[in-house]
């Protein structure tokens, strides 16, 4: 394990490893923790790579401590990586009685307007900085990477699938935000990083992405009937109409009397990981 990587807790689980490590951030120019659970099977082979993007308010810990993916991961033998949502620390610019901005709302953009340009780079951060990290210091096979999230993590994890269709086999979501562009809590902090330009917010919006021209193979979305933010923020009816305009297989599934907690990510969860891995093995699509 290098110097910039340092270990904060590491605890045995279903035969696999749980670890939270911090490292230095030259993207963020701060220092991130991230947790990452490597399965049984790591110790004989490299195993594929599962990213999970956490929502607002959250921290790699939420779906650590509630979203029950260790046993099903460490059955397929998958890494599960769950980064961090937003740079955090001293000297950061937040708006701390904000929640829905700053301190655990990074959105997975990289921001363009001061004071947040130097800190709020999370997309390049889980695109690229986080994953060279990974492939240095994990037994991860980086060539069978899916990535999946919920809510505003799930807006990232289509527009990163999306805008890298080539780097990942599969991608899912809990609850996105399928058109932040629009939607009411956060569309003001697209222009407080992004700027007044709407057209720079286009590459942070799957909806968009996909008018645009940006293709993955298929789509797989778990949404609660009963989400609180169903009708405002989340709008899985948009990514509908947009993927089949576009041609794109999505899977949509309306899961009746489900909110947006994790009472209902852990109960689908089990379901996501085994989509995942059956791709990730090289399994048919449609599987």
């Amino acid at each position: 394990m290098s110097d910039r990587m340092k270990i904060i807790s590491a605890a045995k689980s279903h035969g696999g490893v749980q670890g939270v490590y911090s490292h230095a951030s030259d993207v963020c120019a701060c220092d991130m923790t991230f947790a990452v659970f490597v399965p049984p099977q790591a110790r004989e082979r490299p195993c594929p790579v599962i990213w999970y993007l956490s929502g607002l308010t959250c921290t790699h810990a939420n779906v650590m401590d509630k979203g029950e993916y260790r046993r099903m991961a460490a059955e397929l033998g998958l890494i599960v990586i769950c980064p961090d949502t937003s740079p955090r620390g001293a000297g950061i610019p937040d708006e701390k009685d904000n929640w829905q901005f700053g301190s655990g709302a990074g959105f997975y953009v990289d921001a363009t307007q001061e004071p947040y340009a130097s800190n709020y780079r999370m997309y390049s951060y889980v695109a690229e900085e986080l994953p060279a990290l990974i492939a240095r210091e994990f037994p991860a096979d980086m060539m069978r990477q899916a990535i999946f999230g919920h809510s505003m993590g799930g807006h990232g994890a289509l527009t990163i699938a999306l805008k890298n269709p080539e780097r990942f086999k599969s991608c899912s979501a809990f609850a996105p935000i399928v058109q932040p562009s629009t939607a009411g809590w956060s569309k003001p902090a697209f222009e407080k990083y992004l700027g007044a330009d709407e057209k720079s917010w286009r590459g942070y919006d799957a909806t968009l992405l996909i008018e645009e021209g940006h293709r993955f193979p298929e789509l797989f979305v778990d949404q609660g009937t009963s989400d609180g933010f169903l009708d405002d923020g989340l709008r899985p009816w948009l990514l509908e109409a947009a993927c089949a305009k576009a041609g794109i297989a999505l899977t949509l599934r309306m899961q009746d009397g489900y909110d947006h907690s994790y009472f209902f990510i852990s109960t689908f969860m089990d379901d996501h990981l085994r989509w995942h891995a059956r791709r990730l093995s090289g399994a048919e699509a449609g599987a």
